[in-house]
């Protein structure tokens, strides 16, 4: 029998994914195709590939972080985004092996707004986007020893210094383009590196399900970009817009929380605390 490998990581160059890799070397990070980067490749599209990479080396635990989540481009191409937020899974689940724990990080987009959501609450998504997170997310509650997290924005550093929310403030910035913020979005906004942390505690644990991780309080886009603007040391200029006059859904107030107790269940720190 081959031995385990170490944890894998599918998507190391969204915010959380990027994060994780960066705080957990024992991780592999693997990222998509166009992806500049050092690490190795995935080619979800391809059932023969997974089918190699497991059977070389089965893993103990793979962190799924793989996922297009630009919402106007999901908006315009409907298929494209299933292909890879929903087909992807389907690909993976169909070869990764009985023994592997799969943690699979989900989004606040599954709902809509404006609401207060546990793990009972009902998807309401409004978005493309948020329809493949939960078409995924139903694929993965469907195997044993699997567990879907779901967390809210997360503030970090990108893999390409200008996507993530943070990063695009201070590119638009420097190059003196406009920046529009939306003024009724409201969410759980937390610190990438406190999410990778309890994403790895989650992935050490024996949670299986659904869980949330909430935040100690929402937070306006405004508010957010007000704070940044202090924390990146810049001043930020910026326009405000209504969510209904943009061409793309956009969430209203969703607040994540969850209806289970424990260290694991404890807000993490909002990014204004």
């Amino acid at each position: 029998m081959p031995r385990p490998t170490p944890e894998l990581l599918f998507g190391a160059t969204s915010i959380v994914g990027f994060t994780l890799a960066q705080r957990f070397p024992t991780l592999r990070p693997f990222v998509p195709p166009a992806a500049k980067s050092d690490w190795a490749t995935l080619h979800l599209e391809d059932p023969a590939w997974l089918q190699a990479l497991f059977s070389a080396q089965p893993p103990q635990r793979l962190i799924y972080c793989h996922a297009v989540c630009d919402v106007s481009k999901c908006e315009e191409n409907p298929d494209w985004a299933h292909e890879i937020n929903v087909q992807h899974i389907q690909r993976l689940l169909d070869a990764l092996p009985d023994t592997t724990r799969l943690v699979y990080v989900s989004s606040d987009h599954v709902f809509a707004g404006n609401g207060t959501y546990n793990e009972e609450s009902d998807p309401c998504p409004i978005s493309v986007y948020g329809q493949t997170r939960v078409a995924a997310e139903r694929l993965v509650l469907s195997r044993d020893r699997s567990l879907v997290l779901r967390a809210g924005l997360a503030i970090g550093a990108s893999h390409n210094g200008r996507t993530g929310h943070s990063d695009w403030l201070a590119y638009r910035h420097r190059r003196d383009l406009p920046i529009t913020i939306v003024e009724d979005e409201v969410r759980s906004v937390v610190w990438a590196d406190d999410l990778a942390d309890r994403i790895m505690q989650f992935a050490a644990s024996g949670e299986t399900g659904l869980r949330h991780i909430a935040a100690t309080q929402t937070i306006s886009r405004i508010e957010l970009a007000r704070f940044l603007s202090q924390h990146l040391q810049i001043d930020l200029v910026f326009n405000t817009a209504s969510r209904h006059e943009q061409p793309a859904p956009h969430l209203g107030r969703v607040e994540l929380t969850s209806i289970y107790d424990g260290h694991l269940y404890q807000p993490l720190p909002s990014v204004l605390i």
